[in-house]
């Protein structure tokens, strides 16, 4: 396992332990950052304009694409240490 994928896999148990829920938003770029970290790019059809929620999480998995798996590991652990320094 690299360091990356150690700090993936560390970042990933932290951010379940956050003192409060990050907000949506946040929520979202980490959702998508996992995707792209352990799927790859985004595959399946865009869900449906009245889905909102699967259609959020689509489109930030979408804006993605192309970005390395070990490129959005890191960026995961980046946005989880951000959330943990602004929750103190």
């Amino acid at each position: 396992m690299s360091d990356v994928e150690t700090a993936f896999a560390a970042a990933l148990e932290e951010v379940e332990n956050l003192p409060e829920r990050p907000d949506n938003q946040d929520l979202l770029r980490l959702y998508a950052l996992y995707k792209q970290a352990t799927l790859g790019d985004v595959a399946g059809k865009r869900p449906g304009m009245m889905d909102f929620v699967k259609r959020a999480k689509y489109d930030a998995w979408a804006e993605l694409e192309g970005t390395s798996q070990e490129e959005a590991m890191q960026s995961y652990v980046d946005v989880v240490e951000e959330l943990k320094a602004a929750q103190g």
